[in-house]
């Protein structure tokens, strides 16, 4: 593991870090922890990483235990949203965070990039502090918050920070230290992609958002600033943002450019112990490791961009593969582990069945979504490609059985070319049952979801159905579903509850939705406007018709 306190530092003969990332979750060394792929790929470069997690903000002792880094520190709240991980959507304490040691609860505070900054910049004056993770990139320019029911700055504004990283941050954080490792402190770090910075200035070809005190005091505006920065999300085709806080810009430089094949294989190829930290073993472990301890990551990125989903603003839709040679090596050092039980949890990723997927035209597009409305024929997935990696990795020695726990989009299996792979998921790696995401029954609504139509669903359940009967397999889907979604009504929730009573059980995984900042669900639950006509649309705000809603399906609230 890497340095958490001085004594690790002076055990590798060191005097300071490089670099130290401070997170609001324990420590652990596993890749599909963010902060442990960013420091073992800084380590690779050969800089000195220390790592303090979940520090008590309500004193100085635990942001002192590295000292101060030569370069800068990284602050994130972790793998998960902070408001997501401390709230229910009726805004209740959750009385268990997965991502804490034993799964205690109290151990992060709200938006802790703001809390972590101000005490780092008051104990370390002078030390560059960077914020990056999901809560960064969910809150990179103004947005609406729905836990204070108000229209916020950027985070980088409140935090004060000196630069935010958005999106997955290999390029960045690499940028950012080789800078400030030859400039120093005071280098310049504008114009780094994937980044967001106060700026006095804005760039010539820069497109102007309204000002953050326009979209706080009119809806309208707010609605024209997503539609802007909705449509700058693709590398290869956005430009500068540049939104006026104040008397200074908030500038969010393009996308950074997506990870090669070759790069994945380097980034997951690091040496991991896949391990949470030892001080988290004595209360229990680290519930969040013991769902992914044995599962492999094969892609990152989603094509599909619904409107509820954080994944666009932060993995984006462009499909990042690791190479089958890079994963089966994965998969043999899994299987010699003693603590390896011989079940691969999964391998996947956002979306189980993109992996290997490619754009005919390398994404010079304007399309934001390449499954809505429908499948863009410019996109090619090689389901045989995805076929000979997953019988690659089951008929590995030591290893059982290869199960997929991440979902499938269910829309691109009924394709003639999935066929195979289809009949191969469902006869090797569906444990029991196949997670899909029809999300709702009404077309009105999925639309507004940007989620394929009821009826493609329903195609979809009948060719599973057969495709299990004729390998004898007693399976079954996993199906969620979404309650309160802008553009619900008592209509649309009374389809919704009439359809699941239809499956002869009461759902278990239904959610109901939360608005998360800068998605474009956000925007219709804030403005009360479809985005894309601009026209009133139903919004179920208050928590009795919320619940209401769910009751119609579960019978409770």
């Amino acid at each position: 593991m890497l340095p958490v306190n001085k004594q690790d530092m002076r055990e590798r003969g060191w005097d300071s870090c490089d670099v130290i990332f401070v997170t609001a979750d324990a420590y652990c060394d596993h890749p599909s922890f963010g902060v442990a792929l960013l420091s073992r790929l800084l380590e690779s470069k050969g800089y000195r990483v220390g790592i303090i997690a979940q520090p008590d903000w309500r004193s100085n002792e635990d942001f002192l235990k590295l000292g101060a880094p030569r370069l800068f520190f990284g602050v994130t709240a972790g793998n998960l949203d902070s408001m997501l991980a401390l709230y229910t959507p009726y805004l209740h304490l959750r009385k268990e965070d997965k991502y804490s040691p034993g799964g205690a609860p109290g151990l992060r505070p709200k938006l802790p990039s703001i809390v972590y900054t101000l005490k780092l910049r008051q104990l370390f004056g002078g030390v560059p502090v960077i914020l990056g993770g999901l809560e960064a990139s969910l809150r990179r320019l103004s947005y609406y918050d729905f836990w204070t029911d108000s229209v916020r700055r950027s985070l980088l504004f409140d935090a004060k920070a000196d630069l935010l990283v958005y999106g997955m941050a290999e390029r960045q954080v690499c940028e950012i230290a080789g800078r400030l490792q030859h400039g120093g402190p005071g280098a310049d770090l504008g114009g780094i992609r994937g980044t967001v910075i106060a700026s006095k200035t804005a760039p010539e070809n820069a497109r102007i958002l309204p000002s953050f005190e326009e979209v706080k005091k009119d809806k309208k505006k707010f609605l024209e600033a997503f539609r802007i920065y909705s449509s700058h999300a693709n590398p290869y085709t956005a430009s500068p943002l540049v939104q006026k806080t104040d008397t200074r810009f908030c500038l969010q430089w393009p996308p950074a450019v997506p990870l090669s094949g070759k790069e994945m294989d380097e980034l997951y190829g690091l040496r991991f112990t896949r391990r949470a930290h030892p001080a988290c073993e004595r209360f229990g472990g680290l519930p969040a490791l013991k769902t992914v301890e044995a599962s492999i990551v094969s892609h990152r990125g989603c094509s599909a961009s619904c409107s509820f989903c954080s994944l666009s603003l932060h993995q984006g839709r462009i499909i990042q593969s690791r190479s089958a040679e890079s994963i089966v090596k994965e998969a043999r050092a899994l299987a010699a582990d003693k603590r390896f039980k011989g079940v691969i949890s999964d391998v996947g990723g956002p979306t189980a069945n993109m992996y290997g997927a490619v754009c005919r035209l390398n994404y010079r597009c304007e399309r934001q979504d390449c499954l809505w409305p429908r499948v863009c024929e410019n996109l090619r997935i090689d389901f045989d490609r995805q076929a000979v990696m997953l019988e690659a990795v089951r008929t590995c020695r030591g290893v059982k059985k290869v199960n997929i726990q991440s979902g499938v989009r269910f829309d691109l299996l009924l394709d003639p070319s999935a066929k195979k792979y289809f009949e191969d998921l469902c006869r090797h790696y569906v444990g029991g049952q196949l997670k899909i995401a029809p999300e709702h029954v009404s077309n009105a609504v999925l639309r507004l979801m940007r989620k394929p139509p009821f009826e493609v669903y329903k195609r979809f359940r009948a060719l599973y159905q057969k495709t299990c009967r004729k390998l004898k397999k007693d399976q079954y889907l996993a199906q969620y579903f979404v309650t309160a979604h802008p553009g619900c009504g008592p209509k649309e929730a009374g389809e919704l509850a009439a359809y699941t009573r239809t499956l002869g059980y009461t759902p278990r995984q239904v959610q109901d939705f939360i608005p998360l900042p800068m998605t474009r669900s956000s925007v219709m639950y804030y403005t009360g406007l479809d985005v894309e006509t601009g026209k009133p649309l139903y919004v179920a705000r208050g928590r009795s018709e919320r619940e209401a809603q769910r009751r119609l399906i579960q019978g409770r609230g």
